[in-house]
């Protein structure tokens, strides 16, 4: 069983940035890639919000820069998932099938996946008019029509954002009824460029031969009608999933799964630290999920070394939920 001083679960920026720092900290970090590997961004095409790239770059071509940076200093990135953990005495156990690592920190950056509509075209045009992230893509369609798909706080969000942008947003949801919040209803139904079609759920994008979103193909849940709608994008805001399943009942989580952090990148047990989307539901962007991989690898550094003091962390967050 080999062991580590700090192992980090997850290849996004959050992971990678860990990885950097905790390498230029001669750490000699293992980077174990998870289960999508180069986070959210493999998913992208251009970039044009990440800092110091004036005209923008493809998600993939990030990631590899990020990667070949982390390995430049001395990170050791392994491909593969993780099958399971043990937190419950340092080191730490962290187990890849019947290979197992032991480390003194770890880094959790599992992220959280988008959820999708499952009809197998809405990841294939991802990038090409398919999108999950109305921050990340939404410049791409201004002075365009765009629709959202979904009824919860997420989807009015997304389609707040994109009214400022598009000439037109179509909100999809297949009740009669809004999940949002109030506060959000409100604000979305008083855009004048807000439209909202009930009872309807989409059931194709066209059009994939072309590489690109043409129009949605639409039916309506209690007539059987089905309909079609022209438009040049559309951004499906029915939440996301943090990949924390590895850690149910080892780590204190909110009750929408997302890992709790205090006093930095802190988890609930002393030596693990969490950064990027796994416990971040309300940013959810590259350039903060660098950030807070910055942050791990510095507290995970300070940790080793005795810095970050045993007695701050004697009362950590209860494992019960909390409401996130």
């Amino acid at each position: 069983m080999s062991e580590r001083q700090v192992v980090i679960i997850g290849s996004g920026p959050a992971g990678l940035t860990a990885a950097l720092y905790a390498a230029r900290a001669n750490l000699k970090p293992l980077v174990i890639e998870g289960i999508e590997a180069g986070g959210q961004l493999m998913l992208t095409t251009m970039v044009e919000n990440w800092p110091g790239y004036r005209d923008g770059i493809m998600g993939p071509d990030l990631m590899a820069e990020l990667r070949a940076q982390a390995e430049r200093f001395g990170a050791e990135i392994i491909q593969g998932d993780v099958s399971s953990v043990d937190l419950s005495q340092r080191p730490f156990v962290v187990s890849m099938g019947k290979t197992a690592y032991t480390a003194q920190t770890l880094i959790v950056a599992t992220g959280a996946s988008a959820k999708w509509l499952d009809l197998g075209v809405d990841k294939k045009l991802s990038g090409r008019g398919v999108s999950t992230c109305a921050t990340c893509d939404g410049f791409f369609f201004k002075g365009r029509p765009v629709a959202v798909i979904g009824g919860g706080d997420t989807a009015m969000e997304e389609a707040i954002y994109l009214s400022k942008l598009a000439t037109s947003v179509t909100v999809i949801h297949r009740r009669d009824s809004l999940r949002a919040s109030k506060v959000m209803q409100d604000k979305a139904m008083s855009m004048s460029n807000i439209s909202f079609v009930w009872n309807t759920e989409v059931t194709d994008i066209k059009d994939l031969a072309k590489g690109e979103v043409t129009a949605l193909v639409l039916k309506n849940t209690q007539t059987g009608v089905t309909s079609e709608l022209a438009v040049d994008g559309v951004f499906i805001g029915i939440g996301h999933v943090p990949n924390t399943a590895l850690f149910k009942g080892q780590l204190a989580m909110h009750d929408n799964g997302y890992l709790k952090t205090h006093e930095g990148s802190r988890t609930s047990v002393h030596g693990v630290f969490a950064a990027g989307d796994v416990q971040d539901h309300v940013y959810r962007q590259a350039v903060t999920a660098a950030g807070s991989g910055c942050m791990a690898a510095i507290d995970a550094e300070r940790f080793l070394s005795g810095t970050l003091h045993e007695a701050q962390s004697i009362h950590p967050p209860p494992m019960t939920s909390s409401p996130s």
